[in-house]
């Protein structure tokens, strides 16, 4: 298996495990996101679509800016790379729906996580925003890969007559 796989996919792998580790270290362990031993006070959960977002948006002022985009964008943007580098890895991943299938089933596996060890809270806002993180990464691994396309069509190494 390892044999027949490209550098760019030798790379992928090592950088998606990387990422893989900060992940779990900032949702499982990660004080600075009220992972400590206190903050496990039993079972939380939010099955309602939109009920914490909404609830992040409607007190920006008393939460402020940073909880609100930490929340939001946090749980966007800790998803992106996941569908950045899955297709990268796995060719069964270069047809969209599989990455985003993928990002949700890893998203769910680690609200249920969540919520089974009592660190964080299982949230359906969060299954979905970090869904969209998935798919924003594989639309980023696109433009990508057609930017390299393109270049290689258009730009570098060719001389202008």
């Amino acid at each position: 298996m390892i044999r027949h796989t490209t550098k760019h996919q030798k790379m992928g792998w090592v950088l998606f495990l990387g990422y893989l580790a900060l992940l779990v270290y900032f949702l499982f362990f990660a004080e600075s996101f009220g992972r400590s031993e206190s903050a496990r006070s039993g079972y939380a959960y939010n099955l309602t679509p939109f009920k914490e977002i909404m609830r992040f948006w409607t007190y920006r002022e008393k939460l402020g800016m940073r909880a609100v985009m930490l929340n939001i964008v946090g749980n966007i943007v800790a998803f992106m790379p996941g569908g950045f580098f899955l297709p990268i890895i796995s060719r069964r991943s270069k047809k969209w729906y599989n990455t985003v299938w993928i990002g949700f089933l890893f998203s769910l596996l680690v609200e249920s996580a969540q919520l089974v060890f009592k660190v964080g809270s299982f949230d359906v806002d969060d299954l979905m925003l970090n869904t969209a993180g998935a798919a924003l990464g594989y639309v980023l691994y696109q433009a990508v890969q057609h930017a390299r396309i393109w270049r290689r069509q258009h730009g570098r190494g060719k001389e202008k007559k």
